[in-house]
């Protein structure tokens, strides 16, 4: 990298965009951790400019956060990919390296943290509820966990789409119809990365156990009737607020090559969603 470089810049990008909360918790890093120079912002860019995105960012860029709909065709645009990004088949970040861009996946380890945070260090059994990107990540998840997963999904080729996934990842994965998912709570875990609304009938009918950890996906609003009901049962309970700041805290860390100030980014992120 250039010694004539003195200011770093990242930023998140995605389509749409201007509801991102990642520039407020980036950038009370920068400042918690005395990094001056440095800036985050936001960039709306849909999957087909990304390309031309990327070719016009000079030296001063050091890393990009993904979200919808570009962590798949990341991947196409990077010169080394990371191993869990490759399995995962989504990349959520881009990291600027001496031979260009390095792609890699903090969601699924940010998934972790953040259930290791709830008290969590080894699953047998996982279920995840739906079938889509979020649900890449919940599976790279349950692998590092050492769980087998059983998906509950309304479509069942959607989940045979994840089949790969699971056997790059070597989790042992079981098919679900989306009628059977009031017995997820068989599981240690229960990962639900369905849309706003979707769990919302089966909430109350789910047989909650006190042991079981629910992570939600979402976090607006909040809390959803599937965290409200498990909270009731007396279910620990992690939100997409936790995900969006683990992960961060690892994109932070790959931009930077210095410790995130957690305390700090947490504070800010609570900040900007109140």
């Amino acid at each position: 990298m250039s010694s004539e470089v003195t200011t770093r810049r990242a930023a998140v990008l995605g389509k749409p965009i201007a509801h991102s909360l990642s520039p407020a918790i980036h950038n009370a890093g920068y400042a918690a951790a005395g990094l001056t120079g440095w800036t985050y912002s936001k960039i709306e860019c849909a999957e087909s400019e990304l390309g031309d995105v990327l070719g016009g960012m000079g030296p001063e860029w050091a890393g990009l956060s993904l979200t919808m709909p570009l962590k798949e065709v990341a991947l196409t645009m990077a010169e080394t990919v990371a191993p869990v990004a490759a399995a995962l088949g989504a990349a959520n970040t881009l990291v600027r390296r001496e031979h260009g861009w390095f792609a890699d996946n903090t969601d699924a380890p940010g998934m972790v943290d953040a259930l290791r945070e709830a008290g969590v260090q080894e699953a047998g059994d996982v279920a995840i509820l739906g079938a889509g990107g979020t649900a890449r990540a919940a599976l790279g998840a349950a692998a590092q966990l050492g769980a087998r997963v059983t998906v509950y999904a309304r479509r069942m080729d959607a989940i045979s789409d994840l089949a790969p996934v699971a056997e790059a990842l070597g989790v042992t994965m079981a098919r679900a119809g989306w009628a059977t998912v009031t017995s997820c709570a068989a599981a240690d875990v229960v990962i639900s990365t369905v849309p706003e609304g979707v769990a919302d009938a089966v909430a109350d009918e789910i047989a909650w156990r006190p042991g079981v950890i629910l992570f939600d996906a979402l976090y607006h609003p909040w809390p959803t009737p599937l965290a409200a009901a498990a909270a009731r049962a007396g279910c620990p309970i992690v939100s997409g607020l936790d995900l969006l700041l683990a992960q961060a805290v690892h994109q932070f860390v790959l931009f930077t090559g210095v410790d995130a100030p957690v305390a700090e980014m947490r504070a800010a992120l609570v900040a900007a969603r109140s």
